[in-house]
């Protein structure tokens, strides 16, 4: 058995954000205590933002208010700045997550502020947190901008810098737009692990150019062990052109035990949820496993399949 990985479920926040019709609460909270079932490390729920920004999301506290906690299972949220960060303290999440964007300009696009300003925002809200609460920073567009091009590593790797001085608990690199390849995500993969050994290190992947799977596959013989995904391959950027889903949960999964790694996922569970969720959202999913079936490494054949080979 590889080296065991860990997933964080992203669909009822980074999945659900832009989809154009309002997924009712019942549903969040029903999927929610699904997914909590499947063996996830981390569900991120929802994100105390502003319900005019992100109007899908305007029922974060009923949410996190109803869902039934699993043990071993940390409940994440999104926040944008202090306001965000009081409220989700409120409704008992287990973790915050802070965002800013290593490119100035969808920094811009997506916060509406440069981005000194944005680190000095979340700066205030780590010391008021004051360890209370664990902290991870999610860095967008860490591979790639869709408005600059390329964002050097360093500037990646500088910000990273500035927020593990603050203490926080982990950080999450993210492919905001599916601009990154293998090699690329392998340099950033062992550099960060370099610099950073006490952080825990996530990547956010999206498959907007068909490399997310790809993409984790780099990472993991990187040596990282933490990734988000998202049923059914949901999401993407509403500030950021191009930007389709997540890579998909189930797909990921699905890899990752056809080549011996320990997820702690039950893939069948999840598939099951996987196959519902169009019906939520009310269209099609980009995921392909719920579709095709596992592959027969994780599917074994059916019994008659075994009496025609011993009649053979």
């Amino acid at each position: 058995m590889n080296q065991r990985i860990f997933f964080n479920e992203v669909v009822t926040r980074d999945g659900f954000q832009i989809e154009p019709e309002f997924v009712p609460t019942d549903a969040k909270v029903q999927l929610v205590d699904a997914l909590s079932q499947c063996g996830y490390a981390k569900i991120e729920v929802t994100s105390f933002t502003s319900p005019k920004a992100i109007p899908m999301l305007r029922d974060a506290e009923e949410v996190m208010g109803r869902i039934r906690r699993a043990p071993g299972v940390e409940y994440t949220v999104l926040v944008p700045n202090l306001r965000g960060a009081e409220r989700a303290m409120e409704s008992r999440a287990d973790e915050l997550n802070l965002v800013m964007s290593t490119s100035e300009t969808h920094n811009l696009a997506n916060l509406r502020m440069p981005r000194e300003k944005s680190f000095a925002a979340l700066s205030e809200v780590i010391r008021v947190v004051d360890g209370r609460t664990p902290v991870n920073v999610s860095l967008s567009t860490a591979f790639g901008c869709p408005m600059e091009g390329d964002v050097p590593q360093e500037v990646v790797l500088g910000w990273a810098r500035r927020f593990a001085d603050l203490g926080v608990r982990g950080l999450t690199i993210c492919d905001t737009t599916g601009m990154a390849h293998p090699q690329q995500v392998a340099r950033m993969c062992e550099e960060a692990q370099r610099r950073f050994p006490a952080l825990q290190l996530t990547l956010h992947f999206h498959n907007t150019r068909g490399m997310g799977l790809a993409n984790v596959l780099a990472a993991v013989r990187a040596g990282i062990v933490r990734f988000d995904g998202s049923l059914g391959g949901l999401g993407g950027c509403p500030y950021a052109p191009g930007a389709s889903g997540n890579i998909s949960s189930e797909d990921t999964v699905h890899m990752l035990q056809a080549m011996d790694h320990d997820t702690g996922i039950d893939l069948a569970k999840l598939l099951q949820l996987a196959r519902a969720l169009p019906e939520i959202v009310g269209h099609g999913v980009p995921g392909q496993v719920a579709k095709a079936g596992p592959s027969t490494q994780l599917h074994p054949a059916p019994a008659y399949v075994a009496e025609l080979r011993a009649a053979a």
